[in-house]
């Protein structure tokens, strides 16, 4: 017998459900290294090798001293070490990787190793980890112990008065770092001035970038508005170097140029850079940004900002290519330099790919975690979206507490962020009528105070806001001047708080590897340096830090469920009386059925998790059962407030042999007598859907089982809600309070109930 269906289907429907996920916007590559797309292995990519002759580096991963491009030139001369370079490329990479995840070789052994070390070498070796193992090894060799993070505050008007607003609300969720830049590059002076005014509310010490044209963010930064910078840009290739910007000799003066002014510095490099300018030379993304990060570590930089930045969503399209974010972020620490990892452009549509690349940097930590988490929103963020944004950074909060992981950011409640917001408006205000740079009316504060985005924002014009920025820049407008401004307009924190990072400019304590400023200290790879060793060793959360992270919004506790549930009490006691008539006995009436109702059921638990009222919920099952032929008997049992139990222990006193079990929060069954406990006729386990007419239906169905006839089952239907997140912990919480009010035992109380009122 042919059993082959005859039907002939174009698609399976699965495929169009797919087709409406987030994830088919992604784009995603096939792996193509004759074109430059590949993250590991490109067709180009040098064998590890490196030649020494008198004390002077002559060859490089293939390449002759003679036919060394700048490139090489300059990892040659500033990056490696020759009294120690064949030492160390004659090591296995294996065993080098092996070093990485051995708990037992400490990072300074290995930071000394990256020395000599060359750019395929570097890469030869973390290309041998998996992800588990890259992000163990880059918990042990990020330079500084506590981890931080870095926000991105901008918006699509460049209104100062919401980058002020903005940058004080970034201070107060806990950034080390925030950074400026502007949809109108005239704008500079305007968006550095107000961000830096923000910056200092609240705590002193966040450090502060206006992300623009290299010579101008150095003016900017002469003038004290800013504190750091990270847009010198590094590229792998010579011909991308050139096409995008200088060379690596004045790449490294300008970071010369900014650490004489104290002011701290990072490079900018990363996967896929080279690729979207095309000048990738057939080379694997992890080999070019090696070569990248010799050349950072040449010249000199603090730091580097890597992990992919606007490569990153390019990167993603390749298999392995979030692997080998990592793996650079790696290389970066190895090579001792302080790492904001990436995590600012957004890789992709798909929140779960989003959640996915953070993971391995909460738990593993890192100096800057994002190199620009969006403390705005996505409209706003004048860098493209990043990886997460002012939309989603609750989650990241609760990612933190999730995994008990230091992500840098700490909650904020509604009244703390309303008050730094309207300081933050009022000082930058102050200081723009004090320098005669402008006056911002009252419904352009008060807009700014309340809004979300520039979207709700009454605003400057945006020649308006051009205008205040020429003011600043060719009046010669400084930080000192600032200063004065606010401490005469009375904003004298503020001044003071703009006046400590003025110092520590002039003292350079913050120029060290991997600082950030915390509690006006400075926390440095020098003072607090990593040093895990496994468990017990390295960073770990203290008891104050970990309630810190613990405090998000809407965390339930037994009091506020009960503080909730008086609400509703006053309610209830209008609608229904519920009257103990003493112990129950077996029925006999052969059309009744019993209702089980729990412990706390009607007095210190008034509705179900779906909302509506223990009384309406009493009258609908009632309904149902009447209209069914019986009567209802109702029952209070004190000796369990399991769902099961309520209702087996109410079909045993029925005369029917039928029973319903009901808890406060609204689960519900009906039994019969001679069924197991769990074998129940009907089950209603989604309270949060169970309508009224689902309860309604309820009381029919028992009623029809008391005849012995088998209706249609009650379906209570489900699109897939993820019922668990959203109402487990109040489970949880009302059935301890049930379960509480239980005794071994105790007697059935037959319950006589009246309802007082029709109104649900």
């Amino acid at each position: 017998m042919d059993n082959k269906t005859s039907v002939r289907a174009n698609r399976w429907k699965r495929f169009s459900n797919w087709d409406d996920r987030p994830l088919r916007l992604d784009g995603f590559a096939i792996e193509d290294p004759e074109h430059g797309f590949s993250a590991f292995n490109g067709a180009k990519d040098p064998k590890p090798q490196v030649s020494v002759s008198d004390g002077r580096i002559t060859s490089i991963d293939g390449v002759a001293e003679q036919d060394f491009d700048m490139i090489d030139l300059f990892i040659a001369r500033y990056h490696l070490d020759p009294e120690i370079t064949e030492q160390v490329m004659s090591m296995p990479s294996v065993e080098v990787s092996r070093m990485l995840v051995d708990m037992n070789v400490s990072r300074e052994e290995l930071t000394w190793l990256s020395r000599g070390m060359t750019p395929a070498k570097l890469a030869d070796v973390v290309a041998r980890l998996n992800a588990l193992e890259i992000t163990f090894a880059y918990s042990k060799m990020r330079a500084r112990k506590t981890p931080g993070n870095q926000g991105h505050v901008t918006n699509a008007k460049d209104d100062p008065l919401q980058l002020a607003a903005d940058s004080a609300i970034a201070v107060a969720l806990g950034f080390d770092e925030i950074e400026t830049t502007m949809r109108v590059s005239r704008n500079s002076w305007s968006n550095a001035l107000a961000c830096c005014v923000g910056s200092a509310v609240g705590r002193a010490g966040t450090l502060f970038q206006c992300s623009s044209e290299e010579a101008e963010e150095l003016e900017i930064g002469m003038a004290g508005f800013t504190s750091y910078a990270e847009t010198v840009s590094v590229y792998g290739t010579e011909d991308a170097f050139i096409d995008g910007d200088d060379t690596p000799w004045s790449k490294a003066w300008l970071a010369a140029a900014y650490a004489s002014r104290g002011i701290k510095m990072r490079c900018t490099s990363g996967a896929a850079a080279e690729l979207l300018m095309g000048f990738h030379e057939a080379k694997s993304l992890l080999y070019l940004e090696a070569r990248c990060l010799c050349m950072e570590r040449g010249m000199g930089a603090q730091g580097t900002q890597n992990g992919g930045i606007d490569g990153a969503p390019l990167a993603a399209t390749m298999t392995g290519g979030v692997r080998e974010l990592m793996a650079e972020n790696l290389i970066a620490v190895w090579l001792d330099l302080e790492c904001a990892s990436g995590n600012d452009s957004r890789h992709s549509e798909s929140e779960i790919r989003v959640g996915a690349k953070i993971a391995p940097f909460l738990m593993a930590g890192s100096d800057l975690i994002c190199s620009g988490l969006g403390t705005i929103l996505k409209y706003d963020n004048s860098f493209n979206p990043s990886l997460f944004n002012g939309e989603e950074l609750e989650e990241f909060l609760v990612l933190q507490r999730d995994f008990e992981a230091d992500g840098g950011l700490v909650p904020i409640d509604e009244q703390k962020a309303l008050d730094v917001r309207i300081r933050a408006v009022d000082a930058i205000s102050a200081v723009f009528e004090e320098l005669e740079i402008s006056s911002p009316g009252e419904p352009m504060k008060q807009s700014v105070v309340e809004a979300s985005g520039s979207d709700e924002t009454v605003s400057y014009t945006p020649r308006e806001v051009s205008q205040i920025s020429d003011k600043i820049k060719t009046r010669n407008i400084t930080v000192d001047d600032v200063i004065r401004a606010l401490h005469k307009r009375g904003f004298i924190e503020e001044a003071e708080h703009l006046m400590f990072l003025v110092k520590l400019r002039v003292s350079g304590d913050y120029l060290q590897t991997s600082a950030i400023v915390r509690n006006k200290k400075v926390i440095s790879a020098i003072n607090d340096p990593n040093d895990y060793l496994g468990p017990g060793t390295g960073y770990r959360l203290s008891e104050e830090r970990r309630k810190e992270i613990s405090a998000i919004r809407d965390v339930l506790d037994r009091g506020e469920v009960l503080r909730t549930e008086e609400t509703f009490k006053r309610q209830e006691t209008r609608r229904i009386s519920y009257r103990n008539m003493g112990p129950s006995e077996p029925g006999t009436n052969p059309n009744e059925v019993v209702i089980g109702i729990s412990p706390g059921f009607g007095i210190k638990l008034f509705r179900t998790l779906a909302g509506h009222s223990l009384s309406e919920v009493l009258r609908r099952i009632q309904s149902g059962i009447e209209r069914g032929g019986c009567t209802m008997r109702v029952i209070r049992f004190c000796h369990t407030a399991d769902t099961s139990f309520l209702g087996l222990s109410a079909a045993g006193l029925s005369g029917s042999g039928v029973g319903i079990g009901i808890q406060s929060k609204g689960t519900a069954v009906i039994h019969h007598k001679d069924r197991l406990p769990h074998n129940n006729l009907e089950l209603f386990s989604n309270a949060p859907l169970t309508s009224l007419e689902h309860y309604f239906k309820m009381g029919e169905n028992a009623a029809a089982y008391t005849r012995g006839t088998m209706p249609d089952p009650v379906i209570v239907p489900t699109r897939g809600e993820a019922l668990g997140a959203r109402f487990h912990g109040r489970v949880a919480l009302i059935y301890a309070i049930e379960t509480a009010m239980t005794s071994d035992g105790a007697p059935p109380v037959e319950t006589e109930i009246t309802f007082l009122d029709s109104t649900s």
